[in-house]
This record gives structure tokens, C-alpha cells and sequence, in this order.
């Protein structure tokens, strides 16, 4: 499986509003948080996913992706390679467009999964770097 080229990612970034982050850390060392946090200064909303915490940002988090009331349009994992299938086996319950694992986290089958499903699927990509290159 191979990524979207850059010129479709950049329009994914350009298009996209709302970002899950699956995995978002309350704790500021946290590569999670910092991403979600440079993600917010350029003017994404995002959802932290994650049942190990209340909220982040001043924002309320969901335990799962199915929790997520309205459109989503990235998915962006944070999550140990084990449970990335089961990220995607939600992500392809959501609206969401985009299934986007960061970088060093790359799964065949999740990303196979969400394929055949009409998602969008971008594997090993740091978001906050491709919007640096991309859109910046």
C-alpha cells in the first residue's frame, strides 16, 4: 500500500476542519499533545480519543471514535501497533474521510481495511510535518 501523493495530501489539509486524535496525551511531553497542539494554533478543531482522560486543551474527550457527535474528517492515530486495526475497525463506523497513522506506525491491514471501505488512508506521516511542507 502506498501513501496519497503530496499534491492530494496537501488538499486534504487545505480541506480538512475537524481532526480525532486517537490517543491524545494530557501530558505536555507527550508527542500526541504537542502535534494536537500546533494543529490548534493553525486553526483545526480537534477531538481528543482517549478514555484515560477527562479533557485536553479545555476540550471535553470521548472514549472512541463512535462517541464523535458530527463530521470528522481525519482521523490522526496515536496508538501502539496492536491496536491500530482496532482504530481502523472504527474509524470505518465514523464519516470520517481520512485514516491517518503518524509517523513510525505503519499497518497493512488497517490500512487495507479502510481502503476497501472508500477512506483515504495515509500511513508513517508525521500531520504536523506534512502541514509544515505542505501548507505553511
Amino acid at each position: 500500500m502506498n501513501n496519497p501523493s503530496r499534491e492530494v495530501i496537501k488538499t486534504i489539509l487545505e480541506e480538512a476542519e475537524r481532526i480525532a486524535i486517537v490517543g491524545l496525551s494530557d501530558n505536555p511531553e507527550r508527542t500526541s499533545y504537542q502535534i494536537a497542539e500546533a494543529l490548534l494554533r493553525d486553526g483545526y478543531d480537534i477531538i481528543p480519543v482517549n478514555p484515560h482522560i477527562d479533557e485536553v486543551f479545555g476540550i471535553k474527550a470521548v472514549d472512541k471514535l463512535t462517541d464523535i457527535d458530527g463530521k470528522i474528517d481525519i482521523v490522526n492515530v496515536f496508538r501502539r501497533h496492536e491496536f491500530v486495526k482496532e482504530v481502523a475497525e472504527q474509524t470505518i463506523l465514523t464519516n470520517a474521510n481520512v485514516f491517518w497513522t503518524q509517523l513510525g506506525l505503519w499497518h497493512e491491514e488497517a490500512g487495507q481495511l479502510v481502503k476497501e471501505a472508500g477512506k483515504t488512508v495515509i500511513m508513517d506521516r508525521c500531520i504536523k510535518v506534512e502541514h509544515a511542507l505542505l501548507i505553511k
